[in-house]
């Protein structure tokens, strides 16, 4: 039997970039600059069925921070936008106006802001981004918050992920209305659910 000389015989890895682009590399080759492996190795046809399988957002990761940054800064742009309208109009002012003393007063109905899909395994992949988003439902339209996490005050190690049960604690720092505040969430795997609040930090001298 005669082999089409055409034929990829060459064995390769799917290697993956600082931007969590994925690609793929012959394995006796020594790695491009800025690549490194995953684990994964076959033909062709399998290392690029395990690449459509798991990069399913193609945006760098960079693009998918400064979004989600962009996304996390709206509820202040929209809060600023209807004070201003109802300074216009001379309405009363509503307390949950001041989003930073109406969230950091008390605690909070929230809910993990996720998308396209909200599931157990997207949470995952946010706290393994180590950028979470929280939405405190209990304000108009509901007000999603992204922030960095803050690994040393968050806690994840009463879930059990595969199950979906148990609960997490994430903590995080971010502006809002041009102040300093730290959001604090517990959430329920079970319900995506949870209680939260802000916490104002004091300005450095």
């Amino acid at each position: 039997m005669f082999r089409d000389e055409d034929e990829d015989t060459t064995i390769y890895q799917v290697v993956v970039n600082h931007e969590e682009q994925y690609s793929i590399w012959p394995a006796h080759r020594e790695l491009p600059l800025g690549w490194k492996a995953v684990g994964t190795k076959g033909p062709k046809a399998e290392c690029l069925a395990y690449i459509k399988e798991v990069w399913t957002d193609m945006r760098p990761l960079s693009l998918r921070n400064k979004m989600a940054e962009l996304e996390a800064r709206r509820p202040e742009l929209e809060a600023e936008e209807a004070r201003r309208i109802a300074e216009a109009e001379g309405r009363p002012k509503d307390p949950r106006d001041d989003l930073v003393t109406f969230l950091a007063t008390g605690t909070h109905p929230v809910e993990a802001g996720l998308r396209p899909e909200k599931t157990v395994p997207r949470l995952q992949e946010a706290l393994a981004r180590g950028f979470v988003h929280v939405k405190f439902t209990d304000t108009r339209g509901g007000t999603e918050l992204g922030f960095q996490l803050d690994p040393q005050a968050s806690d994840v190690s009463q879930a059990d992920f595969e199950r979906g049960t148990g609960r997490i604690h994430v903590e995080g720092g971010l502006t809002l209305n041009y102040q300093k505040v730290r959001c604090v969430a517990d959430l329920d795997l079970a319900t995506l659910t949870g209680e939260g609040h802000l916490e104002r930090v004091a300005e450095s001298a």
